[in-house]
């Protein structure tokens, strides 16, 4: 297996509230939390005129990895990476996916990250998964996202599905619908379906 070049990706708020927690190494959830908050600690305590990379913590491996962050107005973007990757490529990369969120959600806020959670997983997705960079192109981030909405529609949106479902069994033609299953010892009663349909 090729080495995860990132370890975690994190995004919190100046108060240090999670908004995007994202690890690509196991850590019990206990361990995550204390991640997460001796993160926002070493990176609050950065002055914002200073470089934008310092040394992991404690936690997450020290000296072996280290933490490149971008600050946008109530934001901190967070990559946790392995010591030997390029400072300015993760910088880079924080950009992408800022600008593509901001593309995609048309000036992203915090709100956002709170309320279309699904949407920015997926729009993470795009960019690093399983810790390694899927893509760094954001028109072509964009067009997957555009797609994938396209595809949503066309079927109804994800809220049309149960809908999708129900209408799919009706229009299902069972000559008669059994009353009773039976597998060596084991008997089903098949309950009246008629009900639900």
């Amino acid at each position: 297996w090729p080495a995860k070049m990132i370890q975690a990706i994190l995004v919190f708020n100046n108060h240090g509230k999670p908004r995007l927690v994202r690890f690509y190494q196991r850590f019990p959830e206990e361990i995550q939390q204390q991640i997460v908050r001796e993160t926002f600690h070493l990176v609050l305590k950065q002055d914002d005129n200073i470089c934008n990379f310092l040394e992991g913590g404690s936690l997450i491996g020290g000296s072996d990895y280290k933490l490149i962050y971008r600050h946008y107005a109530t934001l901190y973007f967070v990559f946790c990476v392995d010591s030997s990757e390029s400072e300015l490529g993760i910088l880079d990369l924080i950009q992408v996916f800022v600008e593509t969120l901001d593309k995609c959600f048309e000036n992203v806020c915090e709100l956002d990250l709170i309320f279309h959670m699904d949407k920015v997983h997926y729009i993470l997705q795009e960019v690093v998964m399983g810790g390694m960079v899927l893509e760094t192109n954001m028109n072509e981030i964009v067009a997957q996202i555009e797609a994938q909405n396209r595809l949503e529609k066309s079927e109804g949106g994800l809220s049309a599905a149960p809908a999708r479902a129900v209408s799919a069994v009706k229009n299902i033609n069972l000559p008669e619908i059994p009353r009773n299953i039976n597998i060596g010892d084991l008997n089903i009663k098949v309950p009246n379906l008629s009900q639900f349909v």
